[in-house]
């Protein structure tokens, strides 16, 4: 009984969060993008297209859209990714329709039109990307490219920001072919045009490196080699309070000539602090070097992504 609330709390705290994040990506794209007449990538961008070109709101083409792409993401991520999804779109669809109308034109002309469109790219493109990233991370996703992203990054160690990137780049320069309108009226000339082209790229670069940042950074591992007479101590106080393994090698301090033992400990930054901690409680004369690296693979740390399918027993 305790394990199945537990499943559920933890259910309900995945789903508000992936809410939490459709809340920034909306807002994102409603307060600073659309009343500047702004474009960015994947599908909510190919809605802005359409809405700047027919007055028909965004959230309508997101929506139908996203229900090709969510067939992709059923076939491929399980029906867990397929049920967080289809919430945070219909979230995001009521949302992208409905905010536009609810947010006082005032408070986005201040925001973001007096501001310039150089400083709603980048509050939105944060935004954007923070949301992004908090829906993903909680197994969810807003639609569109991140779909195409996290299929990938299923079968392949590609960065998910890096094939939103690429992606969108296809469709904010096909904006070009297709006439837009601001929300007066007036047609936008071509020069007008080729300078939102430029501030989409300038956004899909800000989203996708916000989004890296966000994903990349709880799961940032360090590798730590520590120096002390009470190793021994050290290493079981790893082990037992913080369950991280360790590594000892036999070394030799040149200048003394004297054995030693040296300590090599992989663990994420988040534990960075904590584990600092213990081994200057321990022994506050213990040296120590800090290192970030760039990927840790194996047991309690990332899986490698080999793409290829287990062979069947026989």
């Amino acid at each position: 009984m305790a394990i199945s609330t537990k499943k559920v709390l933890t259910g309900i705290k995945e789903y508000l969060l992936v809410a939490l994040g459709i809340l920034l990506y909306v807002l994102g794209w409603t307060i600073f993008l659309v009343p500047n007449n702004l474009i960015g990538g994947g599908v909510t961008g190919i809605a802005a297209i359409i809405q700047y070109a027919t007055g028909i709101k965004a959230g309508y083409t997101y929506a139908v859209v996203n229900v090709l792409l969510l067939i992709l993401a059923l076939c491929t991520l399980g029906r867990n990714f397929g049920a967080k999804t289809i919430f945070a779109i219909v979230i995001a669809s009521f949302g992208l329709n409905v905010f536009q109308d609810i947010i006082p034109q005032e408070f986005c002309q201040i925001m973001a039109v007096d501001n310039g469109k150089l400083m709603s790219v980048i509050m939105g493109g944060i935004m954007v990307g923070v949301g992004i990233g908090l829906t993903m991370s909680n197994g969810g996703s807003t639609g569109g490219t991140d779909i195409i992203a996290l299929v990938v990054n299923k079968y392949r160690n590609v960065s998910p920001g890096r094939m939103i990137l690429w992606i969108d780049v296809i469709i904010i320069c096909s904006s070009l072919l297709v006439p837009s309108y601001t929300p007066d009226g007036g047609l936008l000339p071509l020069t007008d045009k080729i300078t939102t082209v430029v501030y989409g790229l300038l956004l899909i670069a800000v989203m996708s490196t916000v989004l890296d940042m966000y994903l990349s950074g709880a799961k940032q591992s360090v590798q730590l080699f520590i120096l002390s007479k009470k190793y021994d101590v050290i290493a079981d106080a790893i082990t037992k309070d913080l369950h991280r393994g360790v590594t000892v090698l036999n070394g030799k301090g040149w200048y003394s000539k004297a054995d030693t033992c040296v300590l090599m400990v992989l663990t994420r930054k988040s534990d960075l602090n904590l584990l600092l901690r213990y081994v200057k409680n321990i022994d506050p004369e213990a040296f120590l070097s800090v290192s970030y690296v760039t990927g840790v693979y194996g047991k309690g740390f990332e899986a490698i992504k080999s793409g290829l399918k287990k062979p069947k027993n026989r």
